[in-house]
């Protein structure tokens, strides 16, 4: 075999072809460091997003909005520093469908199921539905929720002694720490990432809501261990002498303690912070107060001088203080972005004697607003709503039109993520301050009836029903003729204008109409009034 000398020119070649693989080889390396270290960068400016979410919180139940007879300094300091909306709304009067409304972006009468739920309620948003944890977990947040759920678990017929779903994580929470539905009804006990915390295998749970369980004692038939009297409906089991609603069996060990679920729930929200403060995260801290049970800590017992409710309320305060607290410690402040505001407006005796009404004194939860929970009048669904981004948002009052069904959009385009649902609007400028034209029209409901908001004007259908809950004593909306009202003049809805302004009835109903994709009575069959 003949061997060939290898030519200086081939030595120059393949010199010059590994200096070739070496250069691209380098670039593509650096480039991908330039890539790593975008990303990186994209990351740590995307802000953190929390929610913090009260319940039956009113307009008017804090100072920022004018309330004199009581102080939330820590509420007022978010109102004070970030954007105070006079015209933000929650999608509904009740909690389940204004829940399932801020984190699906859609409104709640597009589901017949999102009504008060008992405890044992199946999951009402589809595993499939949009949500915000879905949406911003495509775009490389982590996800959390800590507090109440009030949006149904499993698919009927829970176990509660094995893993629940689907539940908080199956629609787009990493992590979910909650209860199952609301404090005053039954299972009391919480439940971290679908299995309830605490619970002895050997002293299962069992919940019912139409019969209870022999030898277990309820509100009705043993008055002598309550702490708490029941005024209506709550009147079943009874947990740490408080009777809820619905029955239950078991499960001793992992019952919560009433008076400690504020600190609780705070000291989960906080660890959450600390645990995912170096990646972008998103929380929904949903607070308990001024929810019945109402039950503050020993050390808020008598600090507002309106009873329990009012002590509930700075109890809040104060937990929100201490939850700034920590992202301020942790030095991400000024990289969250902070949503506040409540599921729905306020009520006094919702079920149980606490002197709410009794002690209520000159203090008016609903800022003047007509109404209150369950109702169609403003107050159902006008409540504090707040935006804070420290160094980011300057601070101001905007009279904008804004939803918390909004958030679902606004937040995606914050994300710089293309998912959207055709009820929400994207309003980012809006709510970071930068702009104060809100929306034109919106859909609000209670008890599954709607109204419509559009600009300053409101118009309320004709239904029929009692006018007024009577257990609650709240003006429900109800009437047999249209409602038309103008908030920019009337402020207390005491005027109705449909007869006298039929032009602008016909045009609220044609708009009414259109949004709801249905036909309402027809205005010439009805004598307005």
């Amino acid at each position: 075999m003949t061997s060939h000398p290898i030519s200086k020119n081939t030595f120059f070649k393949l010199d010059l072809l590994l200096l070739i693989v070496f250069t691209f080889s380098c670039k593509e390396e650096n480039k991908k460091k330039e890539t790593a270290t975008t990303e990186a960068k994209e990351a740590t400016s995307k802000p953190n997003i929390v929610v913090i979410y009260l319940d039956d919180l009113g307009y008017g139940d804090i100072s920022a909005n004018g309330a004199t007879e009581i102080s939330t300094p820590n509420i007022d300091k978010l109102a004070h520093g970030g954007v105070r909306f006079t015209n933000g709304y929650a999608t509904s009067a009740t909690c389940t469908p204004s829940r399932y409304g801020i984190l699906t972006g859609v409104y709640p009468w597009r589901n017949k199921d999102a009504q008060i739920l008992p405890g044992t309620a199946p999951l009402i948003i589809s595993t499939e539905q949009t949500t915000i944890p879905k949406m911003l977990k495509q775009q490389g947040y982590t996800t959390g929720i800590v507090g109440k759920w009030h949006l149904g678990l499993g698919t009927g017929h829970v176990n509660w002694n094995e893993r629940v779903s689907p539940g908080p994580n199956e629609v787009g929470f990493d992590y979910s720490y909650i209860m199952a539905a609301t404090q005053d009804r039954v299972p009391t006990v919480y439940i971290k990432g679908g299995h309830v915390d605490g619970l002895d295998p050997n002293d299962p749970i069992e919940v019912d809501y139409a019969k209870n369980y022999e030898g277990q004692p309820t509100g009705k038939d043993n008055p002598e261990l309550l702490k708490m009297k029941w005024h209506h409906g709550h009147n079943n089991s009874i947990v740490n002498g408080i009777p809820r609603i619905g029955f239950m069996k078991g499960g001793e060990a992992a019952k919560w303690k009433d008076v400690d679920m504020a600190d609780h729930f705070l000291e989960k929200a906080k660890d959450y912070v600390k645990n995912h403060k170096k990646e972008p995260f998103f929380l929904y801290y949903a607070l308990q107060q001024p929810h019945v049970p109402r039950t503050p800590h020993p050390r808020f017992v008598g600090t507002s001088g309106m009873g329990p409710r009012g002590d509930v309320i700075l109890e809040a305060d104060w937990v929100i203080g201490e939850f700034i607290k920590t992202l301020e410690d942790e030095k991400i402040l000024e990289n969250t972005l902070i949503v506040f505001t409540s599921d729905n407006g306020p009520v006094l005796n919702d079920g149980y004697f606490d002197d709410a009404e009794e002690k209520l004194g000159s203090h008016t939860p609903t800022g003047g607003l007509r109404g209150g929970k369950y109702s169609l009048f403003d107050a159902g669904t006008h409540v504090p709503f707040i935006t804070y981004w420290k160094g980011t948002i300057t601070p101001s009052v905007s009279d904008a039109l804004v939803c918390q069904i909004d958030l679902l959009n606004s937040l995606a385009k914050l994300a710089d993520s293309d998912i959207t649902t055709d009820d929400s609007e994207e309003l980012i400028d809006v709510l970071l301050g930068k702009s104060k034209i809100g929306r034109t029209n919106l859909v609000l409901e209670a008890g599954q009836k709607t109204a419509l908001r559009s600009g300053d004007w409101i118009l309320i259908p004709p239904y029929k029903g009692n006018p007024i809950n009577t257990q609650v004593n709240i003006e429900l909306g109800i009437a047999d003729t249209y409602q038309l009202y103008n908030l920019k003049t009337d402020r207390k809805q005491e005027t109705n204008l449909a007869a006298s302004n039929p032009e602008k009835l016909k045009e609220m109903v044609a708009t009414y109409e259109e949004l709801r994709g249905e036909t309402t009575v027809e205005i010439k069959e009805l004598e307005l009034k």
